[in-house]
């Protein structure tokens, strides 16, 4: 899972990332780097970053976060 669009354009402000660092105890600069990047089942996706997306945003989980591709390892 990572987050959608929608989110990350939602929470990338200050007031967001201040929220978000404070409840994950991180800094806002590496919020900001977290935010660009996007990582699959990254800190964002945690339960904690949630809730505070939530609060923050109004948007519900399905409006969060979306599935991403499954990646298969090829088989040797």
């Amino acid at each position: 899972m990572k987050l959608t669009e929608n989110a990350i354009a939602a929470i990338d402000n200050l007031e967001s990332r201040l929220a978000l660092a404070q409840a994950l105890k991180f800094t806002e600069t590496w919020i900001r780097s977290l935010i660009t990047v996007n990582k699959e089942n990254g800190p964002l996706t945690t339960a904690s970053a949630m809730k505070v997306i939530r609060d923050l945003t109004g948007l519900d989980d399905s409006q969060i976060l979306e599935e991403s591709e499954v990646k298969e390892e090829a088989q040797n």
